[in-house]
């Protein structure tokens, strides 16, 4: 049985490399007797003749900077708004020209030389693990589902290695780089070490490994979805801002921006990533919960005092 586990290993890295090169033939991934919709000939017309890996790499990084960036513009924008301040969650605190171009040049390092190599990769492990690459795509119904399982699953993962980062060494060389931001921005939401992004990042793949492994198939475009959707949740996570139309103040499971704002200011509690019930469930939003509730008293108290 020992001696098979090299011949293995070989095959295995044998056949990720022919993936690597694999050149995308429209015929070859569309199930017989299918007639292919318009998103679909558009899809694969990217790949058509190119290779696989690499276009995939660079459609996902494509998604990526497009969305992440995009979040975080309209928080941007009401940096420079003077009615939207009300609506800060750390108004006395702000961030220089200095502490934001720190971020922003470490982001692009960290997104070019850690994120978009794991990107280029994805491809040919997703096919290795069974995902499914070909036509017909999945249902928006099916899409949405998915979706939903992945975030339950990261956000489980999220709580306890985030937890875990936060004793000792872990914290001291590794997850302090993300907590230089006791005030975040949305942005902020990948600025971290190397190490750390790694990690967490294992988070989101999770999910739609362990579904495909255990439930039913995961299309490849699904997980371009699942990390739009991941991306929006985390820029607002880190946003700064609490508005009266935030998700968390309709869905009461829903962390968002406050949840995840008091981690950073005061450095303890709240672990998860998208929703409030680990937290609550393992006791780690006790002082959250004090706050919070002194914090939304004055401000009601200082509304109030307004309009009078």
């Amino acid at each position: 049985m020992a001696a098979a586990t090299p011949a293995t290993a070989v095959m295995l890295l044998n056949r990720f490399v022919s993936e690597l090169k694999t050149a995308g033939d429209m015929q070859r991934i569309t199930s017989q007797g299918h007639t292919l919709t318009w998103a679909e000939r558009s899809w694969f017309s990217l790949f058509e003749g190119r290779n696989e890996a690499l276009v995939f790499g660079i459609v996902a990084f494509a998604v990526h900077q497009g969305v992440y960036y995009g979040r975080y513009l309209p928080y941007l924008v009401c940096d420079y708004i003077p009615a939207m301040q009300k609506y800060k969650l750390q108004p006395d605190r702000q961030i220089s020209n200095a502490q934001w171009w720190k971020c922003v040049n470490s982001l692009l390092v960290s997104q070019m030389f850690v994120q978009l190599p794991m990107m280029m990769f994805f491809l040919p492990a997703a096919k290795m693990a069974g995902f499914d690459c070909g036509a017909p795509f999945p249902s928006w119904a099916r899409v949405a589902f998915q979706v939903c399982v992945f975030f339950v699953i990261e956000d489980f993962y999220h709580y306890w290695a985030h937890r875990l980062f936060h004793y000792g060494i872990l914290y001291k060389r590794i997850h302090k780089v993300h907590h230089e931001h006791t005030a975040p921005f949305g942005i902020a939401a990948e600025y971290a070490h190397p190490i750390e992004t790694a990690v967490l990042g294992q988070g989101t793949i999770a999910g739609p490994l362990l579904f495909n492994f255990f439930i039913e198939q995961v299309h490849i475009t699904t997980m371009l979805v699942w990390i739009a959707a991941r991306l929006w949740q985390t820029v607002e996570a880190h946003c700064g801002y609490d508005f009266p139309w935030s998700a968390s103040h309709w869905l009461p499971f829903w962390a968002g921006a406050s949840h995840h704002d008091y981690h950073h200011m005061a450095f303890v509690d709240n672990f998860a990533s998208t929703f409030r019930w680990w937290d609550s469930l393992f006791g780690t939003d006790r002082r959250y919960q004090e706050y919070e509730a002194r914090r939304t008293a004055k401000a009601k108290s200082k509304a109030k005092a307004k309009a009078e």
